[in-house]
């Protein structure tokens, strides 16, 4: 049986810790009635408990020994404390992550049910030889391509509102160097706000590019603070509409509005975080704005890249596993 010192004599005699002398010494002789080695000949546990009594008796009793166990008992009692709630976080992030983990992998079997339910669809038509295939295949695709805009939009609106910026600049359309902007140096430029989760720059549509960062606070200092090169700024506009400010509420030291900038914009060593063919996406998606009748609204249309190049990475990542 464990020492004295090592367990909780408090809970023993069943006193609290700032219980004085006559408390400890009332508690002592109650519990050694019920556990005297004489009263409870049949029961081996019984003398143990006796000489676990009396040592708990003689340190409670001795001021010296009594500071130093009450030193190490509410150490321990702190410890406590802190690894259960250590607990209690690492309990409700393994749920959060979970339910995440889960409402990804049903959003992904939907989108892929919808291309299958579209695929047999274009196949009934084509074998039944319709003369409405080209105009069904259109309606089918005009659906999911709603859903697609929808589920964006709600996924937003659960995630409390992504931020994203437009990026425009000053580029000739037969420039080779889009104005002196491409993706790495975008980059660089706008890595140091914060972490980004899309940076994409169109191949068709000369000076122009969309960014999405992770964090509210790093698009809106983005917004307001960067300008780009001084010889050909940029000019940022929020994608959906500026956001609320009580979605950035306490964290940004800056007024709403965008602050011009003429000095030069500092060097940033930060690694973006790209898709692998982010701009091969948002070209091929970009070029058929012209043939899709119902995707007239550039907001609408830039959402769609956003889907695209998000299903483009889920894809990626359903591959690997």
């Amino acid at each position: 049986m464990e020492k004295a010192e090592d367990i909780d004599i408090y809970d023993l005699l069943n006193i609290p810790i700032t219980a004085d002398e006559r408390q400890i010494k009332k508690a002592y002789r109650k519990k050694a009635l019920t556990c005297h080695p004489d009263k409870n000949p049949d029961n081996p546990r019984a003398a143990a408990l006796f000489l676990q009594l009396s040592e708990a008796l003689e340190i409670l009793l001795d001021k010296t020994k009594k500071d130093a166990y009450d030193k190490a008992y509410n150490a321990k009692k702190a410890a406590k404390i802190r690894h259960d709630a250590l607990d209690a976080r690492r309990k409700k992030f393994k749920e959060d992550l979970e339910m995440k983990e889960r409402l990804a992998q049903t959003e992904n079997a939907k989108f892929k049910t919808a291309r299958k339910d579209l695929n047999a669809e274009i196949e009934r038509l084509r074998k039944e030889g319709s003369q409405q295939l080209k105009e069904e295949m259109e309606s089918i695709r005009q659906q999911i391509l709603k859903e697609t805009l929808s589920q964006t939009k709600q996924n937003d609106a659960a995630d409390g509102g992504l931020f994203r910026l437009k990026i425009k600049w000053k580029s000739d359309k037969n420039d080779p160097n889009n104005g002196g902007y491409d993706a790495e140096n975008l980059s660089k430029i706008f890595s140091k706000y914060g972490d980004i989760s899309v940076l994409v720059v169109s191949q068709k549509k000369k000076g122009s590019g969309l960014i999405e960062f992770e964090k509210g606070e790093s698009a809106l200092q983005a917004y307001q603070l960067e300008s780009g090169l001084p010889e050909n700024p940029l000019t940022l506009s929020w994608l959906n509409g500026e956001p609320p400010s009580s979605k950035t509420s306490g964290t940004s030291l800056f007024n709403s509005s965008r602050i011009n900038k003429n000095n030069p914009t500092e060097p940033s060593n930060g690694t973006s975080c790209l898709f692998p063919s982010m701009n091969h996406s948002y070209s091929n998606v970009e070029s058929k704005k012209s043939t899709n009748s119902s995707v007239n609204d550039e907001t609408d249309f830039e959402a769609l890249v956003f889907a695209k190049l998000r299903e483009a990475e889920e894809n990626k990542r359903s591959n690997k596993k």
